[in-house]
């Protein structure tokens, strides 16, 4: 790794190689369960036809807000608890938001995103969702 250094930094002295500018990590990740059920399974989804733009929903809210970069969203699929969807994990802080709607979306995005105060009465419930698995030691 070393040498490769040494070999790009002799590069961008000759001028071979434009220098990008440092990327900052985004602030928060916003994962968005797109995971849906064949019609006729017993098992809930996250998407079904009543609920399937939301996360474009999510984006444009971002878009619009100029927070997309900063916040990313990803699509994800199941999270593991269909039965309280549909779901999203705003990450840092492992905060799960069940029974999405778009103005439920949007008030996470004004408090929590934008205000730094999750909105405790979307989160899932603690019987659903406990602390996590330490692992190793």
């Amino acid at each position: 790794m070393l040498k490769f250094k040494k070999v790009l930094q002799a590069a961008l002295k000759k001028g071979k190689f434009m220098e990008m500018p440092t990327l900052p990590q985004p602030t928060f990740y916003i994962f968005k369960c797109e995971q849906s059920s064949p019609p006729g399974m017993p098992k809930p989804s996250c998407v079904n036809e009543n609920t399937r733009d939301l996360f474009n929903h999510t984006a444009q809210t971002l878009m619009k807000s100029g927070l997309m970069g900063p916040v990313q969203v990803v699509r994800t699929s199941c999270l593991g608890r269909c039965q309280m969807g549909p779901l999203m994990l705003v990450e840092p802080g492992h905060f799960m938001y069940a029974s999405l709607s778009k103005e439920k979306i949007d008030r996470i995005v004004q408090e929590h995103i934008l205000g730094g105060n999750p909105v405790e009465e979307y989160l899932i419930p603690s019987s659903f969702w406990g602390e996590p698995v330490k692992l190793g030691n």
